[in-house]
């Protein structure tokens, strides 16, 4: 593995089935709406073809961490979004792969997220033999307030006609350094 080369294994457990985790995760024009502290915009993108049953459109994405950066990538899912989890795969600042792993335990999902992708934006590149540790912290913050924001959307979703009564998701960092548009 190269120093601009990253696996992460994340593990949450949400109030919520399989069913409502993959509604929500698999959506990704609603990241910036729900997980806002790090999903700044998402811009559906056109379809070249007709399109796959259970494959939602790839998606623009400009994301953050805790750390004063962004990422410009493309979200593809690869395949067939179902309640047992889906693939993904990440091109432009990041490129590699994700897969989203769901299991029902109780009234609570727990949700792995298997990560692995280089680092093709070039500060990282350059800086990932020196900044390796804070760049895997930052992914790692970025995962906590996920996990945060997934489970107050769930509750939301949940509380239908009284959504106003969930706390809001946490906010990004350095929020005066970026534009959300």
């Amino acid at each position: 593995m190269g120093s601009a080369d990253y696996e992460f294994q994340t593990v949450w457990r949400v109030a919520g089935s399989p069913d409502e985790v993959a509604a929500v995760l698999a959506d990704g024009t609603g990241l910036p709406r729900w997980w806002p502290s790090v999903y700044l915009r998402a811009e559906p993108l056109p379809r070249s073809t007709d399109g796959d049953a259970g494959i939602p459109p790839s998606v623009r994405l400009h994301t953050k961490g805790w750390l004063p950066y962004t990422l410009r990538w493309i979200l593809t899912v690869t395949e067939p979004v179902t309640n047992r989890g889906f693939a993904l795969a990440a091109a432009g600042d990041l490129n590699g792969t994700g897969r989203w792993i769901f299991e029902q335990d109780g009234p609570e999902t727990v949700i792995t997220y298997d990560w692995r992708v280089s680092a093709a934006k070039p500060l990282l590149r350059r800086l990932s033999w020196l900044m390796k540790p804070a760049f895997a912290a930052n992914h790692r913050w970025a995962m906590a307030r996920g996990q945060e924001s997934l489970a107050l959307e769930l509750r939301r979703r949940r509380h239908g006609s009284e959504p106003w009564s969930v706390p809001e998701p946490p906010p990004p960092t350095f929020r005066r350094l970026f534009r959300r548009g």
